[in-house]
């Protein structure tokens, strides 16, 4: 009988990085090191030293919290209108169900008017989110 064994565990890396070096910084050293390596965004502290030692460009990425701010606040829109248009649907039921032709009428010509405000705040908010991108996105 042929029997196989099987092998378990990770498969072994093609180029295995097995060389360690320790390098020791003093106090002043040490937070000038972590202020670089914040300001690059690197994954970890060894990935870091390796772009510094052999060259690599040094990348700042810098993470602008007001056009984050800005986007969630634009984002949350997308939800509250849809309920408005979910309760825009409900109040049109409502009105005709309960209220004579001419009542109901009169009703919805003041909503009307609240929705062409609505969509010209909407228009208002598309037009400063494209000057906000033509500012200061970095593309």
């Amino acid at each position: 009988m042929n029997e196989t064994k099987r092998k378990m565990g990770r498969h072994p890396k093609k180029d295995p990085a097995v060389f360690r070096y320790t390098v020791r910084f003093n106090a002043e050293e040490h937070i000038r090191f972590l202020a670089m390596f914040d300001k690059a965004g690197a994954t970890t502290r060894s990935v870091f030293i390796k772009q510094q030692f052999f060259g690599q460009p040094f990348r700042v990425l810098v993470e602008d919290r007001s056009l984050l701010e800005y986007y969630q606040k634009l984002s949350s829109f997308h939800s509250q209108y849809r309920a408005v248009g979910n309760n825009y649907n409900q109040i049109v039921k409502e009105l005709r169900v309960h209220f004579s032709e001419k009542k109901a009428m009169a009703l919805l010509y003041k909503l009307e008017k609240c929705t062409q405000e609505l969509i010209r705040i909407t228009q208002e908010i598309v037009i400063l989110t494209q000057e906000f991108e033509r500012k200061w996105s970095q593309r």
